[in-house]
């Protein structure tokens, strides 16, 4: 055997043997030792702790940016004339299914159908065909656009009907995108 090809053999055996021993000291301790489990349970709920808060963080931190994004189309304006609004409405609509296409794309994808529910005329039955055509996570992105938007009226409300006589809740959505 030449002399690299052995010394690459004995420092993977080395390796190896060292993982192993580390493996049944590890064990080892898990078994024999209440104090070291009891640490292994605290690293354990600090690291779920840390992921949850971190989830959270992103949650506020995509809401804000969905804010800002409904707040900037608001101010860009949105057409008037109908021959306008129905080309505004095709637009957006493709812009929408090509960049739904791509799932890292979603919060885009969901601003340009909010753009196409805002010029249709009748956005409760825009919504209904969205509920049966978009992905779930653009939906979901959507959902919140619109909740956001006090000035989109809808009546639809998922496929289900509203119980005669329940008042409706102030500052409640009614768009249903579940």
């Amino acid at each position: 055997m030449s002399q690299p090809s052995a010394i690459a053999t004995a420092a993977a055996a080395a390796l190896a043997t060292g993982v192993l021993a580390y493996a049944v000291y590890f064990d080892y301790r898990r078994r024999n030792s209440a104090e070291f489990r009891r640490n292994l349970r605290r690293n354990e709920k600090r690291q779920l702790r840390a992921e949850k808060e971190a989830a959270e963080a992103g949650a506020v931190q995509q809401r804000q940016a969905i804010r800002k994004l409904v707040d900037l189309a608001k101010e860009e304006g949105f057409p008037t004339g109908s021959e306008e609004r129905e080309a505004y409405f095709l637009e957006q609509v493709q812009t929408g299914e090509v960049l739904g296409a791509d799932p890292s794309k979603g919060i885009e994808a969901a601003l340009a159908f909010y753009k196409a529910l805002k010029v249709y005329p009748t956005p409760g039955d825009l919504i209904s065909i969205y509920d049966k055509t978009v992905a779930k996570p653009i939906l979901d992105i959507l959902a919140e656009m619109i909740a956001y938007d006090s000035n989109i009226k809808t009546s639809y409300t998922g496929g289900r009907a509203s119980p005669e006589g329940s008042a409706d809740v102030p500052g409640m959505p009614t768009v249903g995108l579940d």
